[in-house]
């Protein structure tokens, strides 16, 4: 029987429906592994939102964010993407992932980093992280130009996981909008509000 086996395979791979449905479900594997799961996360309770609620998601005070300009962000945004956005006085900002999407994706094996000089909308992908079990697209908490992008994350992309609010960090953006229309601006958080916005 074993001899008709390749046989069988061959025609039944050669069927037109049974070809189209094996590539409609490479398509549904495709999506299901590249699905953000840190955005879909369900509502945390108990041991588990307590452990994430006593994160401090302040930006490392060793990292080149903390000491751009030799001095510290004028402040640090989140978005409910799990974006955090760190806004300097030369009107350029960090962005990475925060300490939540780091531990709710697991252990970083690749990063893809946006092009230096590529323009992005707030909301607009700029990259992305992917891990042993999931994939998720990196948002741009805000508008403008990329200006410099953290290439060590494509030698060491468990930087992401280490310290994803310091030497994790994905890219800094020159600010299409003003420092002040972008702390006025609808959709981020601050570090309360984040950190509250996890239990709902």
């Amino acid at each position: 029987m074993c001899q008709f086996l390749p046989l069988f395979l061959s025609s039944y791979l050669k069927n037109p429906l049974e070809t189209a449905r094996i590539k409609m479900l490479r398509a549904l594997a495709r999506q299901t592994i590249r699905t953000p799961v840190f955005r879909n996360t369900a509502r945390l309770s108990g041991p588990v939102f307590a452990r994430f609620n006593s994160v401090n998601f302040k930006i490392s005070t060793d990292s080149p964010v903390y000491k751009y300009l030799d001095q510290p962000p004028r402040f640090v945004k989140f978005t409910s993407e799990h974006e955090w956005i760190a806004v300097h006085d030369d009107a350029t900002a960090f962005v990475g992932i925060t300490n939540y999407a780091a531990d709710a994706i697991g252990d970083t094996t690749y990063v893809e980093l946006p092009e230096v000089g590529a323009s992005y909308e707030a909301g607009e992908s700029i990259g992305g992280v992917e891990s042993v079990k999931s994939a998720s697209d990196i948002y741009s908490p805000v508008a403008g130009e990329v200006v410099a992008i953290n290439d060590i994350l494509e030698s060491k992309p468990q930087l992401i996981n280490e310290d994803p609010m310091g030497l994790g960090w994905i890219a800094q953006i020159k600010l299409q909008a003003s420092i002040e229309e972008v702390e006025l601006q609808e959709g981020l958080l601050n570090e309360d509000e984040y950190a509250l916005s996890l239990d709902h």
